[in-house]
């Protein structure tokens, strides 16, 4: 048991470490990139990018894919996407945009990542593509020659994997996708306002979706029920249990060599990229400790 708790740990501290390195794609270089592909408003650059692994995915493709958007706010953007640019462009596009993010904010310290390139991508292989869209996906494209881009190219596998597995488990447990929200939002003490925002849900639909959890008796006025609580918590459980995979394959050993090269790299990163202030992953840097 006391094993399993260490891996169920582990799975959490490296998500918190490949999580903010991916997330430097969404850092303030994103709208620039975006605006010279000639893309109209952020979320078009930011459904370009994430999905292109996908192909010219259709908006039901993506909408299921990234499981809490609104549809009409996929919808919005794709397939129109396709039209200014490329799935390969934006493959391509996103690459600038980490390269000049993590250039701007390590300086020269994007040279000698090679260890943490190397176990990365062991962990990356080790992802298993069954049931996992993004995960796949990211997992198929052919690494960067760059040692910063290709240790992006790794977490970005991770990091989707990961993703692919939290939506199995709330679908396991009969969450539908502005619910989902609804109970994060009050479990992690979000603005409700800021995450209706974020993923394009109506106030009227936020309060259905409310209804139908205190029906469940896992929400209250006062916020999470007991219920409420445990099923948040379960579904935290089988992501990480989903996650786990990957450093099971790479070893406990080499897991905790790549999580503390990590830790100042991404502490470093959790600090400089304006785009982790706020975040509607309730990402909390402040987790990271060495």
């Amino acid at each position: 048991m006391d094993d399993d708790r260490q891996e169920l740990d582990m799975s959490r501290e490296m998500w918190l470490r490949f999580e903010i390195y991916h997330d430097v794609v969404y850092a303030p270089e994103a709208s620039l990139v975006a605006k010279e592909l000639g893309c109209r408003g952020g979320w078009m650059g930011y459904f370009g990018t994430r999905s292109a692994p996908l192909g010219a995915a259709s908006p039901e493709v993506v909408t299921a894919a990234f499981f809490n958007f609104h549809p009409q706010m996929v919808a919005k953007a794709v397939p129109q996407v396709w039209s200014v640019a490329s799935p390969e462009r934006f493959l391509q596009a996103r690459l600038e945009i980490v390269d000049a993010a993590l250039r701007r904010m390590l300086g020269a310290d994007v040279a000698g990542l090679e260890e943490m390139v190397t176990l990365a991508a062991s962990a990356a292989a080790g992802v298993s593509p069954g049931g996992r869209v993004l995960g796949a996906a990211n997992q198929a494209l052919p690494p960067p020659v760059e040692p910063h881009l290709a240790l992006w190219q790794s977490c970005s596998t991770l990091r989707e994997s990961r993703g692919d597995g939290h939506v199995a488990a709330l679908v396991a447990a009969g969450l539908a996708p502005c619910e989902a929200l609804v109970l994060f939002t009050a479990d992690k003490g979000l603005d409700p306002a800021y995450m209706r925002r974020m993923r394009g849900w109506s106030e009227q639909e936020w309060k259905e979706a409310e209804a139908a959890l205190v029906d469940r008796r896992l929400l209250t006025g006062g916020g999470l029920t007991v219920a409420g609580r445990e099923l948040r918590a379960e579904v935290e459980r089988w992501t990480d249990m989903a996650a786990a995979a990957p450093w099971q394959a790479l070893g406990a050993g080499p897991t905790a060599r790549l999580r503390d090269l990590m830790t100042p790299v991404v502490q470093r990163l959790s600090e400089l990229n304006e785009s982790m202030k706020v975040n509607p992953m309730a990402l909390n840097p402040a987790e990271i400790v060495a």
